[in-house]
C-alpha cells in the first residue's frame, strides 16, 4: 500500500472507554503518573465518555464550562473537580507513597 495513500483517523482516547471497568482503569493508570494536567484531562475524556452534557447537568455547569475545565489547558476550582469526580461515579483513595 502506498503511504501517501493511507488514511489516518485521530486517535481519542473516548473510543476506547466503553465500559465502567475501562473508565476507571484509566483515571486509576493516570493516577499512577502523578500528573495533575493528565488527572484534569483524563477526567474530562470520561466525561466525555458518559455525556458531557449529563454531566455538566448534574453538577450544576454549562457543558461549555466543564469542557474549558477538563481540558489539558483547563484549571478547575477544587470544587469543580470534586463535583466532577462524584458525578462520574470515581471514588479516589488515599494510602502511603511508596517510599
Amino acid at each position: 500500500m502506498d503511504a501517501s495513500k493511507a488514511k489516518l483517523t485521530p486517535y481519542d482516547t473516548v473510543d476506547y472507554l466503553k465500559t465502567e471497568e475501562d473508565m476507571v482503569g484509566y483515571i486509576d493508570a493516570i493516577l499512577e503518573e502523578n500528573d495533575p494536567v493528565a488527572l484534569i484531562a483524563a477526567l474530562g475524556d470520561v466525561a466525555r465518555a458518559r455525556g458531557m452534557s449529563e454531566v455538566a447537568r448534574e453538577i450544576g455547569a454549562s457543558r461549555e464550562h466543564l469542557y474549558r475545565s477538563l481540558s489539558k489547558t483547563g484549571n478547575p476550582s477544587a470544587i469543580t473537580l470534586l463535583k466532577a469526580i462524584k458525578a462520574l461515579g470515581i471514588q479516589l483513595r488515599a494510602e502511603p507513597a511508596p517510599a
